[in-house]
């Protein structure tokens, strides 16, 4: 390849990078509470509340059912909204963080429902209240399983970020669109198709090394 297009990749490299680390902050800082609130809503939960349960349920199910490319194009104008713009890194970080936010929401929520039932009743007996059960027994037992959950979130959004960057969110995506696919030149999907599996490796290289120093502690 020639430099010029090495510079093309190592800069679609930082925009998907981009892409992906603010989605997945965002999908984090959604996903969390929401899972919480699914959880403590159920039936037999802390906070049982089913019609809000129901609800809840049904939206999350809703956006996980779509599929990306028909939610980037339904959510247009409310990206136009929030950025200003329909192209662009930015611009792709609303569909992105819209749709990874119920996927991590629901990994979540299983990590958090398989939190020993006995502790929260301890915790109950003692006299802690909800926010303290959650704060100190929920989410610091579920650790390992959201750290998890959240690498494969991350990882499923790469792809998804790649499918963006085709439709004009820029990223590894369009150089594999534009310089690869439309110019038929296989060296540039074979580069990009290197760079994406690297960058997942070391996501799941990542995550792997941190659930282990979080059992670690225990």
């Amino acid at each position: 390849m020639s430099p010029q297009m090495i510079d093309r990749l190592w800069r679609a490299l930082l925009d998907t990078v981009q892409m992906v680390g603010v989605s997945a902050l965002i999908a984090a800082a959604l996903g969390v509470p929401l899972a919480v609130l699914l959880v403590l809503s159920q039936p037999g939960g802390l906070v049982a509340a089913p019609r809000l349960h129901r609800v809840l349920g049904a939206v999350v199910n809703g956006f996980r059912a779509t599929p990306f490319i028909v939610l980037l194009v339904a959510l247009i104008p409310f990206t136009r909204l929030i950025t200003g713009t329909t192209i662009g890194v930015w611009a792709a970080i609303v569909p992105l963080s819209v749709s990874a936010t119920p996927f991590f929401a629901r990994i979540a929520e299983v990590s958090l429902r398989e939190v020993d039932r006995g502790l929260i009743e301890a915790a109950q007996a003692m006299g802690c209240r909800r926010r303290d059960i959650v704060r100190h027994v929920l989410i610091p037992e579920a650790l390992p399983g959201l750290i998890g959950g959240f690498t494969v979130t991350v990882v499923t959004m790469i792809g998804a970020s790649a499918m963006a960057g085709a439709v004009g969110a820029g990223g590894l995506g369009d150089v594999a669109m534009r310089y690869g696919y439309q110019r038929f030149d296989t060296t540039v999907m074979a580069a990009v198709i290197a760079v994406l599996i690297a960058l997942v490796c070391a996501v799941q290289f990542a995550g792997d090394l941190a659930v282990r120093r979080v059992r670690a502690r225990r």
